[in-house]
């Protein structure tokens, strides 16, 4: 069904005159009547009669009325739905326990006019959250892309970056440092369960251990987070790696210890993604907030060769392990 057709109708139906729908709807006579015509075939009943001072509806035309305007309606509300500004900018988080997450909540709670809403596209790899940015399922993505992965269409920005850390139970050998050395992991097992084949961060954790010879895997089933936290209550030797934004809870009794990585800091970089057209307003936002509150790069950093840099980045690029093998992108 033709819905300028629809609204001539509608239009016809409320002036009682066509030149009076016409006037209103910026056409001629001729296009109302053509329209009308056009819409009583397609339904196959007489909407309008027309009289010397008008036209007034027919019986059908009484009952279609109100049908008409309901469908006018929906549609008027579909697209102020889906127009810019009139619905929730929507950010895909990854996992809500890491650090994109929680630097969307505190822009959420500091600017608390917007709308919003946070999803977690954790099973789809960092060219399929950029191919979701691109078709319009979300507005942006917090991910690491290599450059040449990026697709037309969309742009990148690195804006929150992640130092890791070493996360271990009170019997465990490291559990007193103040803090220690990427190599100082050398021997020790450290396990992420969870970690997808194909994606970055399997990509990242691949050339995290490469570079310093580290020994991390995800064998065994996940079990959520709070099983991960137990098993390192438990053990002398497990150990895993988290992020120092990262939000994760575990029972006092656990007393599980959070400790620096440094000289250099490994940093997971999230890149986040947006469409280069039709942009959400309140993404611009977002975006000047995360510029001003992000703290500086570590000096001594470390990041995978495939992640875009940072305009301020200061990376001491001669220390040891300081630079991964080039992966070509393996993984996103």
């Amino acid at each position: 069904m033709d819905v300028e057709a629809l609204r001539t109708f509608v239009a016809v139906a409320e002036a009682g005159q066509f030149q009076a729908a016409a006037d209103e709807l910026g056409v001629s006579q001729q296009a109302v009547s053509k329209r009308i015509a056009a819409l009583e075939r397609h339904i196959e009943a007489t909407l309008l009669v027309r009289t010397p001072r008008g036209s007034r509806l027919s019986l059908d035309g009484q009952v279609f009325l109100p049908h008409a305007k309901k469908v006018l309606a929906a549609i008027a509300q579909a697209e102020q739905a889906v127009r810019p500004g009139s619905r929730p900018l929507r950010v895909d988080v990854l996992n809500r326990r890491i650090a994109p997450a929680q630097a969307v909540y505190r822009f959420y709670r500091s600017h608390s006019e917007v709308e919003l809403d946070a999803v977690t596209l954790s099973t789809e790899n960092a060219a399929q959250a950029g191919q979701a940015v691109l078709e319009g399922t979300i507005d942006a993505s917090f991910r690491a892309l290599p450059a040449h992965q990026v697709p037309a269409g969309v742009s990148t920005e690195r804006l929150l970056d992640a130092p890791l850390e070493l996360l271990v139970g009170p019997g465990h050998p490291l559990a007193d440092a103040s803090w220690v050395r990427p190599t100082d992991l050398t021997g020790h097992r450290i396990w992420i369960p969870g970690i997808t084949p194909g994606t970055e961060w399997a990509a990242f954790y691949q050339a995290l251990s490469e570079s310093f010879g580290l020994s991390i895997d995800a064998l065994g089933p996940n079990f959520g987070d709070e099983v991960l936290m137990d098993a390192l209550a438990d053990s002398a030797a497990l150990a895993t790696l988290v992020g120092s934004g990262d939000r994760y809870v575990w029972p006092q009794s656990h007393d599980l210890r959070r400790i620096p990585l440094h000289d250099p800091t490994p940093v997971y970089p999230h890149v986040l993604l947006f469409r280069n057209e039709g942009q959400h307003p309140v993404l611009t936002a977002l975006r000047e907030y995360l510029r001003a509150t992000r703290p500086p790069s570590p000096h001594n950093m470390w990041t995978p060769d495939w992640v875009d840099r940072r305009p301020d980045d200061h990376e001491n690029r001669d220390a040891p392990g300081a630079r991964a093998p080039h992966l070509g992108g393996t993984g996103s």
